[in-house]
């Protein structure tokens, strides 16, 4: 038995939604560890927008690190 076009339909909305909210609580858990940075919704943009050598070397490092992290999340869908 093939599912229906409205049960394939509500399936996808689920997914898209349960995905929506993994990414945003990778974000929310970025913007946790980073309490004093000034974090836009894309991620991706602090990673472009970063100037190396503008911290500490050791506070460089795990920033970068929680940015990625939050990224490779939210792709995975995690």
């Amino acid at each position: 038995m093939t599912p229906s076009f409205r049960r394939l339909r509500a399936m996808r909305h689920r997914s898209a939604a349960l995905s929506e909210a993994r990414a945003a609580r990778a974000w929310e858990d970025s913007v946790e560890e980073l309490p004093d940075e000034d974090l836009g919704e894309d991620l991706r943009d602090a990673l472009e927008l970063y100037r190396r050598g503008s911290k500490p070397r050791c506070e460089e490092s795990e920033y970068l690190e929680i940015i990625e992290d939050a990224i490779d999340r939210i792709s995975r869908g995690r």
